[in-house]
This record gives structure tokens, C-alpha cells and sequence, in this order.
């Protein structure tokens, strides 16, 4: 087995540089791209390198000491150029956060895998599936934004992009071979128009896994540890899992102690987590517990809407269809069409190919694709 490492690459690391590299960029047909960044280190996370593939050329540049990345803005705006990255989503919200830059002409080949029907995606999956090349996963989870970086590290971020532009000429081919680049296209254009969720002063429970389940006086505790944690981890410059885990927030706002033995007894922390923040920790709690009844948050809760007691039944009517044609197809019934989408045809119940158009992210290549039969099925169950 052969690693995944270019034979040789431009590191990137002055804005001369960037603008002339950019220039050279704009005249290819298309281009690879990958990113690191340091999530794992830091509260505020950032893109610290971008790796970038042509037919002949790869180039690691270096954000960090750049700083001013805008000669890219026009190469990866541009509808001419070819972009092609594996798992584009966290790339093209990281890119448009740090630098306003916007991807367009996408193509995603692990999308493009899925919809190939190949069911581990991941690209080191997909590398070894189609050219016998493993990756060296022990440097995802470093530090991208120390410097100097270990040339180990240079060689692996190079190398995460050095099999991408043949990759995707091959899932192409097998895409327009099977009559499905037009429902990659679609999904792909999709996808680089995500952006990063914008900043407010939304409580932070809100996007937290189980606050749904507490009651108001839980979730007021909940939400003042929360707030606590998010000013220790601004503080010490460190990912807010680093300073305090989900689950330890969890089980504090569901036990709410009030007292050092109380803290202990929880058994939510190390006796070094509770020797360095119980004191805060505890006065969140009895904040939070002095609040008066009328200040509690209330978890914001959406009325389902009303449907038909026939919903059910064309649910599984449609489920069976499409389980059916998703095996005969070779692909993942998920992505076929989830449960959302289902519910949404059976509460909506089309009787023609307009009323397909008024549902949500049935997109174009599902109407044109499995419209009709859609339709048929709606037609035939009350």
C-alpha cells in the first residue's frame, strides 16, 4: 500500500506569492482543495492551512501568516473553474466565516460516492477502494496552528489533496454512466451556498443535545453553566469540551448541587476539575436558583401541525415504494428520500407534479427523477 504524499509541493507563505499563485490558478479548468484547522485547540476556531491541487502543481498555503487570502476570492467564485473537495460542508462555512471567500461549480466526492451507492465514504475508504492509497490519520487530530508545523504534517495536509482531481474524474464518469451527474450538480450547488450559523444572543441551550428534556428551573441552571463555561473556555483560549464536557453541563443542571459535598457526590467531575472551577460552578447553580418563577426559560416548542389521520398509511405505503426502488437503484434509501421528506409528501399528498413543487427540498432531481411515480402512489392511497 502506498501513502497518500505528492511527490512535491509551493508552500505558500507571502502575499506575493498567494496573488501570483492565484493568477496561474485562474487559467485551469480546475482545482483540488482541502483545509485544516484547530478546533481541537482553540475556543475560536480558525483555518490555518489550505491545500490546493491542480493537474501539475500543489500548494499548501498558509493562512496564518498570509492573513489577507482575497487574491483567492476570484479563483473560487469562478463558475468556470471546477472545485472539487471531499466532504465540502465544514470547508465552505470555515472559508466563508475566516475569509468571505464563496465556492462555487462544486463537485463533492464523497457525495458523489454516496450517490454511486458506496457505502463507506470516508475518503481514506475511498482511497484505498480506488488506488490502494492509505491515509496517516494520526496527524488529523494536531495542532494546525503551531508554528513552525513538522514537515510530516506539511507532507500529510499536501497529500490529502493529491488524489482528489483523478478521483473525480473516475466518480464522474460512473456518475454520467448511471445518468446521475445532473442529481450530484444539484446537491453540490446546494452545498456551497451553506454558510456558518450566524452569532446572537440565542440562549446557548438552545443548541445543546437533551435540553429539550429539562424542565424551566433545570434548563435556568443549565443555561448559567453553559454561559460560565463559554466565558472560561473565551478565557483560557480552549474548545468549550476542553474546559467542561456536555455531559458533566447535563448531569449538573439535572442534580443542580448546591454545596462542595453536594458537587462531589454528582460524580460529574475530577476532583481537579471541582479543586479549579467549583466555587464558579456552584454560585452559576445558585444563581440560576435564585431566579424567580416568571424568569425561567420556557424550551421553545413548534406545534405539530395538524394532518390527516391518513398520514400514516401513505407514509408507509411511500416508505415501502421507495426502500424498493432504493435497492433496486443501488443506493442509499436516506438519501433517496428521509423520513422528513416523506412525511412532508404524505402530509402535502400530491395529485400532480405541481403540488410536488410547494415541498420543501424535494429537490429538482427527485421531482424529475421519482415524481411521477410519487404522484401515482399519493393518487392510489386516501
Amino acid at each position: 500500500m502506498t501513502q497518500n504524499t505528492p511527490n512535491g509541493y509551493r508552500v505558500i507563505e507571502r502575499s506575493v506569492e498567494l496573488t501570483d499563485a492565484a493568477r496561474q490558478l485562474a487559467k485551469t479548468h480546475e482545482i483540488a482543495f482541502d483545509l485544516e484547522a484547530d478546533s481541537m485547540y482553540h475556543f475560536q476556531e480558525k483555518v490555518c492551512l489550505i491545500q490546493i491541487a491542480t493537474g501539475n502543481d500543489t500548494l499548501v498555503v498558509d493562512p496564518l501568516k498570509i492573513g489577507d487570502l482575497s487574491p483567492l476570492k476570484p479563483v473560487m467564485a469562478n463558475r468556470r473553474i471546477r472545485k472539487v473537495l471531499h466532504g465540502a460542508d465544514y470547508d465552505i462555512r470555515s472559508l466563508y466565516r475566516d475569509f468571505g471567500i464563496e465556492v462555487n461549480n462544486l463537485f463533492d466526492t464523497e457525495l458523489a460516492s454516496r450517490f454511486l451507492g458506496i457505502r463507506e465514504t470516508g475518503l481514506d475508504a475511498v482511497l484505498q477502494q480506488r488506488f490502494n492509497v492509505g491515509l496517516d490519520k494520526k496527524y488529523q487530530r494536531k495542532d494546525w496552528s503551531k508554528r513552525p508545523l513538522p514537515e510530516a504534517m506539511m507532507n500529510y495536509a499536501a497529500g490529502d489533496v493529491h488524489h482528489l482531481l483523478p478521483l473525480a474524474a473516475i466518480l464522474d464518469k460512473e456518475l454520467r454512466d448511471m445518468g446521475r451527474r445532473a442529481w450530484v450538480r444539484e446537491e453540490c450547488d446546494l452545498l456551497s451556498q451553506v454558510r456558518p450559523p450566524e452569532q446572537n444572543n440565542a440562549p446557548l441551550f438552545l443548541q445543546f443535545k437533551g435540553s429539550g428534556r429539562l424542565n424551566p428551573r433545570n434548563l435556568a441552571v443549565l443555561e448559567s453553566l453553559l454561559q460560565l463555561r463559554r466565558r472560561l473556555a473565551e478565557a483560557k483560549d480552549r474548545p468549550l469540551f476542553k474546559v467542561l464536557s456536555n455531559k458533566s453541563m447535563l448531569t449538573l443542571a439535572t442534580t443542580m448541587p448546591l454545596t462542595p459535598r453536594a458537587l462531589e457526590q454528582a460524580d460529574a467531575l475530577s476532583p481537579k476539575q471541582i479543586q479549579i472551577h467549583g466555587k464558579a460552578l456552584l454560585q452559576a447553580i445558585r444563581t440560576a436558583m435564585d431566579l424567580p418563577e416568571r424568569e425561567l426559560p420556557l424550551y421553545p416548542r413548534q406545534r405539530s401541525p395538524r394532518m390527516s389521520a391518513r398520514v400514516p398509511e401513505r407514509m408507509t405505503v411511500l416508505k415501502e415504494w421507495r426502500d424498493h426502488k432504493a435497492e433496486t437503484l443501488g443506493l442509499d434509501s436516506g438519501l433517496m428520500l428521509n423520513k422528513a421528506l416523506m412525511q412532508a409528501i404524505a402530509i402535502r399528498h400530491p395529485q400532480n407534479r405541481t403540488d410536488l413543487e410547494t415541498i420543501p427540498d424535494l429537490h429538482q432531481w427527485r421531482q424529475k427523477t421519482f415524481g411521477r411515480d410519487i404522484v401515482d402512489i399519493m393518487k392510489h392511497v386516501r
